[in-house]
């Protein structure tokens, strides 16, 4: 998938500028998809040339200008295009710290546990800003009542699986924290 695509779903909730749009990434894109400001500011550049998006400036005071980029028609049928592709490849995992948990036998025990925990800690705060926008999109709703009222119903279901794949790393951490706790007090017992 490329960046693009993200851009554009990220575009359907609106017209936004590069600045909402980095922190529409950070909040609700990030479930499954990241990107820096740097790369996202590139992209949309290269997406207004390619006539996917419009902008518009706003004039600012105090500030510099801002520019709003909204999806054009052409970039509503690329994003029907899109969706209308089969999928590639099912994502692959790349993490640093499933890296660190194969060498710890190896390695420094008590360091990868850390990481562990810090990747827990990571996830706790993940999952609450997750049940935040939860909430936000909900609106008082219930889900069946969401399900039937919402105008777009896309971006509930990613979050939801944000929220399962956070829980999921939750639910491995701990596992993996008494098992680190259970070998190390059996290397204690033997020596």
């Amino acid at each position: 998938m490329a960046l693009r695509n993200a851009v554009m779903a990220a575009l359907l909730e609106g017209e936004a500028s590069g600045y909402d749009l980095a922190k529409a990434f950070d909040a609700s894109v990030a479930n499954f998809w990241m990107s820096t400001p740097q790369q996202l500011y590139r992209e949309l550049e290269r997406m207004e040339v390619e006539g996917l998006v419009a902008a518009r400036v706003i004039e600012q005071e105090r500030r510099p200008n801002k520019r709003l980029f909204s999806l054009t028609e052409a970039g509503r049928e690329a994003v029907r295009a899109y969706t209308a592709e089969p999928l590639g490849k099912p994502s692959v995992i790349r993490d640093e710290l499933l890296v660190k948990v194969q060498c710890l036998d190896a390695g420094d025990i008590e360091a990868v546990r850390a990481a562990i925990s810090e990747r827990m800690e990571w996830a706790t705060a993940k999952l609450a800003r997750y049940e935040r926008l939860r909430q936000r999109l909900l609106d008082g709703r219930s889900e069946e009542a969401y399900f039937a009222e919402a105008e777009r119903i896309g971006p509930y279901l990613t979050l939801l699986r944000g929220m399962a794949f956070e829980r999921e790393n939750l639910q491995w951490g701990d596992m993996a924290l008494r098992r680190l706790d259970q070998r190390r007090a059996a290397l204690q017992a033997d020596g």
